[in-house]
């Protein structure tokens, strides 16, 4: 009788558990940089369940980059790089039991050619707000690159934008300063590349220019590669050019 009591205590205790409002804050921050947000369309976040694949929030990061200083001058161990005008994606969960969360990021979204996708997993206790801190901090590795390409005859005038996730100026001797930036042209057909040319560092914010000649007539892949120097972050951005 003493068992079948405490059996029915356990399940009384089990269905009268209740979920918890657990706050979540996430901010994206692009490697070697600042913080992600509404400047560059936000970043798209969706809050998964691991094991299922349920969809708990989504919605996307809004804010400014925060604060240059506090983000780029900061040492030491686990600095806390967030502040209130760093963009964000908050929201709240009800949580009834410790659950594994995949937490996926999208962007930037207003340039969706230069967009990449990262996940992260990390458990989350009922209660227990993930705030403290930088909150869920992720990290969006790549760079932004939006050209101007025009042909001249044989030849493709290129005039790239370069600049890291959040839109950050590359400028000469800035923070992040356009001598450590390498950005080249490439001409590619059926898998094989054709032609190689360096860009050259134009106009601030990140302006790099040049010009590339197709070895023959054809339709070919212009392919362009940024690439920090420093630290090797990169992005790529393909065009397609033809010449009769």
């Amino acid at each position: 009788m003493r068992g079948i009591i405490l059996a029915a205590g356990l399940a009384f205790a089990a269905t009268a558990a209740q979920a918890e409002p657990t706050d979540v804050t996430v901010h994206v921050i692009s490697k070697d940089a600042k913080f992600v947000g509404t400047s560059m369309g936000g970043v798209q976040i969706v809050l998964r369940e691991a094991g299922s694949g349920a969809v708990l929030a989504e919605g996307v990061t809004e804010g400014g980059t925060g604060d240059t200083a506090r983000i780029m001058e900061t040492t030491g161990r686990s600095p806390q790089r967030a502040d209130e005008s760093a963009a964000a994606f908050r929201t709240t969960l009800d949580v009834e039991e410790p659950i594994l969360v995949e937490l996926e990021a999208y962007g930037p979204l207003d340039y969706p050619e230069s967009a990449i996708r990262v996940s992260q997993q990390r458990w989350i206790m009922p209660g227990a707000d993930v705030t403290v801190g930088d909150g869920w901090l992720v990290e969006l590795p790549g760079l932004v690159i939006d050209p101007q390409v025009t042909m001249e005859g044989m030849v493709a005038r290129i005039s790239a934008k370069v600049q890291p996730m959040c839109g950050c100026p590359i400028t000469p001797g800035g923070l992040w300063p356009a001598e450590e930036y390498q950005v080249t042209a490439t001409l590619w057909q059926e898998g094989a590349q054709f032609a190689e040319s360096p860009l050259a560092f134009d106009t601030p914010p990140g302006v790099f220019s040049g010009a590339i000649a197709l070895p023959e007539a054809g339709r070919y892949r212009l392919v362009l590669h940024a690439m920090n120097t420093r630290t090797g972050t990169t992005g790529i951005r393909e065009w397609r050019v033809a010449a009769d």
